[in-house]
């Protein structure tokens, strides 16, 4: 959607003054960066539906919270030269961010997917 927007401000409109640059420039900058914090919401919810799917089938979302915790302690002994490229293939982040930064990311923190299993 957002390529779509970017070219039918470039190509679209009725009058004769062309596009406006300005325009073109910030839907060049703000469509991709929208879409991509977008995908990456969508992402966190998944992994809280998985979440959520994994507590079902088991029966036990506490015991899921506590292994989640479990696994939290034990990403403090990872090494800090984490390649931020391969944060996703981790099942806790490695990489602790604050709230802008978590916006980028692509799990939800530990600590809100254990508070949200405490809850079921």
């Amino acid at each position: 959607m957002a390529n779509m927007a970017q070219w039918s401000l470039i190509f679209g409109g009725g009058d004769d003054d062309g596009p406006n640059p300005l325009g073109v420039l910030a839907m060049a900058i703000l469509a991709p960066l929208a879409a991509t914090i977008v995908q990456l919401a969508i992402s966190r919810g998944r992994e809280f539906e998985a979440d959520a799917g994994g507590a079902k089938i088991s029966g036990k979302p506490l015991s899921l919270a506590s292994a989640l915790a479990k696994l939290e302690s034990g990403n403090n002994a990872v090494r800090s030269d984490v390649n931020p490229s391969t944060a996703h293939m981790f099942i806790v982040n490695p990489l602790k961010g604050k709230a802008v930064a978590s916006l980028f990311s692509t799990h939800p923190s530990t600590e809100e997917r254990i508070a949200r299993l405490r809850s079921m």
